[in-house]
């Protein structure tokens, strides 16, 4: 009888063993899973503006809603971990015309009903603390904000200029393009010199009564600086790349923008 029971229990006991083996063998397992999804993991670092005075109107800017939420669903969606920043930090103002209801998409639809996104972009890290070696793409989405702040952020400029010259990918849309303003190569001359690039068109700005208010026009801008521009009709989607640049013509081309710089990080 004693000899059974010893039986019944070195069983019990080889039972118990194989279960933990397997338990811990599933345990290893999903660690290298989790690690490897860690590992290779895509990161995109998004900068906004912390303008908001549009001119000398009275009015407010800031940063176009359905620029930063199309892009931003799109890119999380596909498991890309976005960080915010902008040059201030804390929370960049949104273009009050932008939450017009003419201006909703579904992108913006979700954004507004999205607590956790609004908490997030309300804790933007201020950009003089951003490293491009922690990111492996940066995006700017537009609103007239960007012609003011970003396009002559030292911050901004010598980020943008550090991305492109470690082979990472620089996307930009609507009036965001204006960061091409003062961004140079090595050699000195400007980053768009030679490029395909586009942004919003000297007939779309025309068309919101901003021409005299903005301190420069984003065509007039990348043509100047030697940047082969093109422009479909206004209010049309249009997005360009060439090579690490990635440019789109207005709100419409926010989810082509985000489209092709998904592909590069691919």
């Amino acid at each position: 009888m004693k000899r059974i029971t010893t039986i019944i229990i070195a069983l019990a006991l080889f039972s118990s063993c194989g279960k933990n083996t397997k338990e811990n063998n599933s345990n290893e397992k999903k660690l290298s899973i989790n690690t490897k999804k860690s590992k290779t993991m895509k990161k995109v670092l998004f900068v906004l503006t912390n303008h908001e005075d549009l001119g000398d109107t009275g009015l407010k800017t800031g940063f176009w809603i359905e620029e930063f939420a199309a892009p931003y669903y799109l890119l999380k969606d596909k498991g890309i971990e976005i960080t915010l920043a902008s040059p201030k930090g804390g929370q960049p103002p949104i273009d009050p015309k932008s939450n017009e209801p003419d201006f909703q998409t579904p992108a913006t639809i979700r954004f507004n009903d999205d607590k956790e996104t609004q908490e997030i972009l309300s804790k933007t890290i201020k950009l003089e603390t951003v490293n491009q070696a922690d990111y492996d793409a940066v995006f700017y989405p537009g609103g007239h904000g960007v012609v003011w702040d970003l396009a002559e952020d030292e911050n901004s400029i010598a980020l943008i200029e550090d991305f492109y010259n470690n082979n990472k990918p620089v996307a930009a849309v609507c009036h965001a393009p204006a960061i091409f303003k003062n961004t140079k190569n090595t050699d000195g001359t400007s980053l768009v010199n030679g490029k395909k690039v586009t942004g919003f068109t000297n007939g779309e700005e025309e068309a919101v009564q901003l021409t005299s208010v903005v301190p420069f026009l984003v065509e007039e801008m990348l043509k100047s600086n030697g940047g082969i521009y093109t422009k479909k009709a206004d209010w049309s989607p249009y997005a360009v790349e060439d090579g690490l640049l990635i440019t789109g013509q207005n709100p419409a081309s926010s989810e082509p923008v985000a489209e092709l710089l998904l592909e590069k990080l691919k």
